[in-house]
């Protein structure tokens, strides 16, 4: 088994930082977008279903390679929301009556978005788990010690 790593504090922040970004990008470009209100709660309804999906696949694989049981059934209806939320916010760009530029930043803002809830997610996850391996080493190795330091009884 490999060590595993807590994320530097700085690359939290990024990637934190790089999802508030993402997100309130495309919310505010959808916000200021041409377009009726139906279309707008489709991109809204896209984005959040994205999120969602990529989360749940990255924490089913994630689940998968600790060993923690998994379902194929889950594993591959996350994979098929992800895959879902991309087709249908491409379908939906295609369709739109938006500038070129306009269909280009919501496909951006909206991988940018994905990639960085995924690294959010796999930080979250990262620091969870050195947080837990390091209380386990710091509670045995203080059960070892309270052990080398009790006195010891002699049987009468």
């Amino acid at each position: 088994m490999q060590t595993q790593n807590k994320p530097t504090k700085a690359f939290r922040i990024a990637s934190l930082a790089a999802l508030i970004v993402g997100v309130g990008a495309y919310f505010i470009g959808l916000y200021n977008a041409p377009m009726a209100l139906n279309e707008k709660g489709y991109y809204f309804t896209i984005m959040l279903f994205g999120l969602f999906s990529v989360v749940s696949l990255q924490k089913t694989v994630r689940d998968k390679m600790e060993g923690v049981p998994t379902t194929k059934a889950y594993f591959l209806a996350s994979a098929a929301a992800t895959a879902s939320a991309i087709v249908l916010l491409v379908v939906g760009l295609l369709n739109a009556e938006l500038l070129l530029s306009e269909k280009g930043f919501f496909g951006m803002a909206f991988t940018l978005s994905l990639f960085a809830a995924i690294t959010v997610q796999k930080n979250v996850r990262d620091s969870q788990t050195t947080d837990e391996s390091r209380n386990t080493k710091s509670d045995t190795q203080s059960s070892a010690t309270e052990h080398e330091d009790s006195p010891k009884v002699k049987a009468a």
